[in-house]
């Protein structure tokens, strides 16, 4: 039976703290299980796959959270606007969370929950790009366009790539521009 008030929600909760604290390398079923007060077996009782289910339920969380964050972000905001507020908060979260954020999955994995999260993800994008007058194949080059840039500006930043003295807000306030020009000019198909 399992433990009273642990969930599988709890479960994933203590193991991205200890990701946030330790890294993405730390992650172990008997870590997991130190930090909720149960014995490692009892984990199976919350997350039945083992380690492999508890790596799925925090790509399933980081995604929803990177996408309720770009949400929020976006909410009342149109155009170049939205775009500038959806590049901030991605940023945001991945500079916030650079351990949690590397459990994000940068490529399709065969999960309803997790498709269904990413699709959410990606959905935000697309509709911050809708201002722009963009649909169909294009509207989906312009997300992936958004997203390359996104996630190569978060993982630099968080790699350490950028010693220069030059203040790192002012550089993604240029690449904001020069992706909302872009928007603005986008070949229609």
């Amino acid at each position: 039976m399992p433990r009273v008030g642990l969930t599988p929600e709890q479960v994933v909760d203590h193991a991205l703290a200890l990701i946030d604290e330790q890294g993405p390398e730390a992650l172990t079923l008997a870590a997991v299980a130190a930090r909720a007060g149960v014995a490692t077996p009892s984990l199976y009782k919350h997350v039945s796959g083992g380690l492999a289910e508890l790596r799925r339920l925090i790509a399933v969380r980081v995604t929803r959270e990177l996408a309720d964050r770009l949400a929020e972000a976006a909410l009342g905001r149109g155009g170049d606007d939205a775009v500038a507020a959806v590049l901030r908060a991605y940023h945001g979260y991945a500079t916030e969370h650079p351990h949690r954020y590397s459990a994000l999955p940068q490529a399709p994995q065969p999960d309803d929950e997790l498709t269904r999260a990413a699709a959410r993800l990606v959905g935000v994008i697309v509709a911050v790009l809708r201002e722009y007058g963009l649909g169909g194949s294009e509207a989906i080059h312009a997300a992936r366009t958004v997203r390359s840039l996104a996630h190569g500006f978060a993982s630099l930043s968080i790699g350490g790539a950028f010693q220069l003295s030059e203040d790192l807000s002012t550089t993604q306030d240029r690449l904001i521009t020069v992706l909302t020009s872009g928007l603005r000019s986008w070949p229609r198909s």
